[in-house]
């Protein structure tokens, strides 16, 4: 028996609801939406992966651009070694970031309510043994590339959802399914705005003004200053599996 280890991501995340009400409920993050003035949009996906990883990042980027409502072409990282987030795109990463109880972590900078730029981390002191297959590791891809355009969890009971936004045990989804997409479509077609670039901002932490910690997880929010703040939602290992 293995260790399940959590997989980390950002944002103000909604809970969906269980059961029937599945099909029906947001799994948003708190309205947190990329600024664009028309649809479809681009958010580019940069490519800061070592060659193991990169035909994964192809995959996400052609399961994410079906959607309706944006397009993720992969494009060349500017991340250098840290996975310094950049506006305007997700900068996509892996590393061994240490055996910290995370497979994945996201995150997102927001000011007033809309994403400027965003990250995605895989862990590969985890993920590199080879107890994670392949469909493990484009679920945790996938997830945290989704993460990125404003989506949370569909579940995080452990429950198998047909999706990588579910947080099932297995981490056997490595696409989306249909209700992320109709998500996004919920997201990014109940109204455009005026602008699709956001003040940059360069500070990398700040104050923390909210943090709530739970059994599997923590969701921290940091005040950066001059209206940017940074999410940061961590889930924690659970043993078990």
């Amino acid at each position: 028996m293995r260790t399940r280890i959590a997989v980390a991501a950002v944002g103000c995340l909604v809970w969906a609801a269980l059961g029937a009400a599945q099909a029906s409920a947001s799994h948003s993050w708190g309205n947190y939406h990329w600024a664009r003035t028309s649809n479809p949009f681009t958010v580019p996906l940069g490519d800061n992966l070592s060659s193991d990883w990169k035909s994964r990042l192809g995959v996400a980027s052609t399961d994410w651009t079906a959607s309706s409502v944006l397009d993720s072409p992969v494009v060349a990282g500017a991340a250098r070694k840290r996975c310094s987030a950049n506006n305007g795109r997700i900068e996509v990463c892996n590393g061994s970031y240490g055996f910290n109880g995370w497979l994945g972590l996201a995150q997102i900078w927001t000011s007033g309510g809309h994403i400027v730029k965003a990250t995605a981390k895989m862990n590969d002191s985890y993920l590199s043994s080879v107890t994670y297959t392949n469909t493990n590791k484009q679920h945790v891809l996938c997830q945290e590339v989704g993460h990125g355009y404003g989506l949370g969890h569909q579940d995080e009971s452990g429950a198998d959802l047909n999706t990588c936004m579910d947080y099932a045990d297995a981490l056997d989804n490595p696409s989306p399914n249909a209700h992320d997409y109709q998500q996004l479509e919920t997201i990014y077609n109940s109204h455009l705005d005026a602008t699709s670039t956001v003040t940059s901002t360069t500070a990398t932490s700040g104050v923390v003004v909210h943090r709530r910690d739970g059994l599997r997880s923590s969701h921290i929010v940091e005040d950066l200053g001059r209206g940017f703040r940074l999410h940061t939602f961590v889930f924690h290992a659970v043993p078990g599996f």
